[in-house]
Protein backbone atom coordinates (compact mmCIF):
# COMPACT_ATOMS: atom_id res chain seq x y z
CA UNK A 1 0.00 0.00 0.00
CA UNK A 2 1.27 3.19 -0.63
CA UNK A 3 1.50 5.82 2.49
CA UNK A 4 -0.14 9.14 2.11
CA UNK A 5 -0.18 11.83 5.00
CA UNK A 6 -3.13 14.13 5.35
CA UNK A 7 -3.13 17.20 7.34
CA UNK A 8 -6.08 19.07 8.89
CA UNK A 9 -6.81 22.61 10.91
CA UNK A 10 -9.49 22.44 13.07
CA UNK A 11 -10.78 26.18 12.97
CA UNK A 12 -13.05 27.69 15.47
CA UNK A 13 -14.78 31.32 15.72
CA UNK A 14 -13.81 33.06 19.01
CA UNK A 15 -17.18 31.13 21.03
CA UNK A 16 -15.66 27.92 19.85
CA UNK A 17 -19.07 27.06 19.04
CA UNK A 18 -18.93 26.99 15.19
CA UNK A 19 -16.15 24.97 12.73
CA UNK A 20 -15.10 25.79 9.13
CA UNK A 21 -15.77 23.15 6.88
CA UNK A 22 -15.02 22.55 3.11
CA UNK A 23 -16.76 20.88 0.89
CA UNK A 24 -14.71 19.67 -2.24
CA UNK A 25 -16.19 20.27 -6.06
CA UNK A 26 -15.20 16.44 -7.19
CA UNK A 27 -17.40 15.03 -3.69
CA UNK A 28 -20.39 15.67 -1.47
CA UNK A 29 -18.65 14.78 1.57
CA UNK A 30 -17.55 17.73 3.95
CA UNK A 31 -14.20 18.01 5.59
CA UNK A 32 -12.01 20.72 7.78
CA UNK A 33 -9.61 22.63 5.80
CA UNK A 34 -6.64 19.95 4.60
CA UNK A 35 -5.07 17.87 2.23
CA UNK A 36 -2.31 16.12 1.31
CA UNK A 37 1.37 16.96 3.09
CA UNK A 38 3.69 17.22 0.06
CA UNK A 39 7.65 15.85 -0.17
CA UNK A 40 9.95 17.54 1.84
CA UNK A 41 6.78 19.61 3.89
CA UNK A 42 6.12 19.04 7.76
CA UNK A 43 2.31 18.01 8.62
CA UNK A 44 1.87 21.53 10.14
CA UNK A 45 3.40 23.47 7.19
CA UNK A 46 0.77 21.47 5.15
CA UNK A 47 -2.26 22.15 7.58
CA UNK A 48 -1.02 26.03 7.19
CA UNK A 49 -0.86 25.76 3.72
CA UNK A 50 -3.68 24.02 3.17
CA UNK A 51 -6.20 26.40 4.92
CA UNK A 52 -4.78 29.58 3.04
CA UNK A 53 -5.16 27.38 0.23
CA UNK A 54 -8.35 26.72 0.45
CA UNK A 55 -10.12 29.48 2.46
CA UNK A 56 -7.82 32.37 1.98
CA UNK A 57 -6.99 32.60 5.73
CA UNK A 58 -4.07 32.81 7.67
CA UNK A 59 -4.34 30.45 10.95
CA UNK A 60 -1.78 29.75 13.30
CA UNK A 61 -1.33 25.84 14.97
CA UNK A 62 -1.85 25.28 18.97
CA UNK A 63 -1.12 21.37 18.46
CA UNK A 64 -2.50 18.02 17.64
CA UNK A 65 -6.11 17.33 18.48
CA UNK A 66 -6.81 14.43 16.40
CA UNK A 67 -4.62 11.43 14.72
CA UNK A 68 -6.82 8.79 12.59
CA UNK A 69 -5.34 5.93 10.03
CA UNK A 70 -7.30 4.31 7.30
CA UNK A 71 -6.63 1.77 4.90
CA UNK A 72 -8.30 2.52 1.79
CA UNK A 73 -7.91 -1.31 -0.14
CA UNK A 74 -9.84 0.28 -3.38
CA UNK A 75 -6.76 3.31 -3.93
CA UNK A 76 -3.92 0.81 -2.52
CA UNK A 77 -3.75 3.61 0.13
CA UNK A 78 -2.84 3.88 3.69
CA UNK A 79 -3.47 6.91 4.56
CA UNK A 80 -2.51 8.75 8.36
CA UNK A 81 -4.83 12.16 9.39
CA UNK A 82 -3.82 14.77 11.60
CA UNK A 83 -5.77 17.12 12.90
CA UNK A 84 -4.48 20.23 14.55
CA UNK A 85 -6.53 22.93 16.62
CA UNK A 86 -5.70 26.08 14.89
CA UNK A 87 -6.50 29.71 15.50
CA UNK A 88 -7.29 32.32 13.05
CA UNK A 89 -5.14 35.09 12.67
CA UNK A 90 -7.16 36.38 9.10
CA UNK A 91 -10.84 36.19 9.22
CA UNK A 92 -11.26 37.05 5.28
CA UNK A 93 -12.78 34.07 3.98
CA UNK A 94 -12.18 33.42 0.28
CA UNK A 95 -12.28 30.21 -2.01
CA UNK A 96 -9.01 31.00 -4.00
CA UNK A 97 -8.93 26.92 -5.14
CA UNK A 98 -12.46 27.29 -7.04
CA UNK A 99 -11.36 24.51 -9.56
CA UNK A 100 -10.99 22.46 -6.02
CA UNK A 101 -13.22 23.67 -3.57
CA UNK A 102 -17.20 24.08 -4.27
CA UNK A 103 -18.15 25.71 -0.17
CA UNK A 104 -16.43 27.35 2.45
CA UNK A 105 -18.58 27.57 5.57
CA UNK A 106 -18.93 28.14 9.61
CA UNK A 107 -21.73 25.60 10.87
CA UNK A 108 -22.13 24.48 14.61
CA UNK A 109 -21.21 21.62 16.33
CA UNK A 110 -23.80 19.27 15.92
CA UNK A 111 -23.80 19.92 11.91
CA UNK A 112 -20.26 19.28 11.94
CA UNK A 113 -20.93 16.10 13.41
CA UNK A 114 -23.47 15.29 11.18
CA UNK A 115 -21.22 16.14 7.60
CA UNK A 116 -18.22 14.63 9.49
CA UNK A 117 -18.78 11.39 11.16
CA UNK A 118 -15.60 9.80 10.90
CA UNK A 119 -14.24 12.20 14.13
CA UNK A 120 -15.98 8.78 16.02
CA UNK A 121 -16.22 11.11 19.74
CA UNK A 122 -17.33 14.23 17.74
CA UNK A 123 -15.67 18.04 16.74
CA UNK A 124 -17.12 19.09 20.14
CA UNK A 125 -14.61 16.08 22.35
CA UNK A 126 -11.82 17.82 19.97
CA UNK A 127 -11.90 21.42 20.79
CA UNK A 128 -13.01 20.79 24.50
CA UNK A 129 -10.25 17.80 25.27
CA UNK A 130 -6.18 17.90 25.91
CA UNK A 131 -6.28 14.36 25.23
CA UNK A 132 -4.91 13.08 21.39
CA UNK A 133 -7.24 10.43 20.14
CA UNK A 134 -6.85 7.87 18.00
CA UNK A 135 -8.80 6.26 16.26
CA UNK A 136 -7.87 3.50 13.38
CA UNK A 137 -10.69 3.79 10.53
CA UNK A 138 -9.98 0.08 9.18
CA UNK A 139 -10.18 -1.52 6.09
CA UNK A 140 -12.69 0.87 3.56
CA UNK A 141 -13.12 -0.65 0.43
CA UNK A 142 -15.57 -0.66 -2.34
CA UNK A 143 -14.17 -3.98 -4.44
CA UNK A 144 -12.54 -7.02 -2.64
CA UNK A 145 -9.43 -8.48 -3.62
CA UNK A 146 -11.49 -11.48 -5.25
CA UNK A 147 -13.94 -9.23 -7.34
CA UNK A 148 -10.39 -7.52 -9.09
CA UNK A 149 -9.38 -11.25 -10.43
Amino acid sequence: MYRVDVAYSLITNEEQDKVLIVRNIHSSSWSLPGGAVEVDESWSSAAIREAREETGIEVELLGISAVNECFFEDKGEHVIFVTFKAKLKSTDIMITRPHEIAVVKWVGLDEADQKMPYYKHGIRKLIESDVIPYDFQGKQTIKTYNSLK
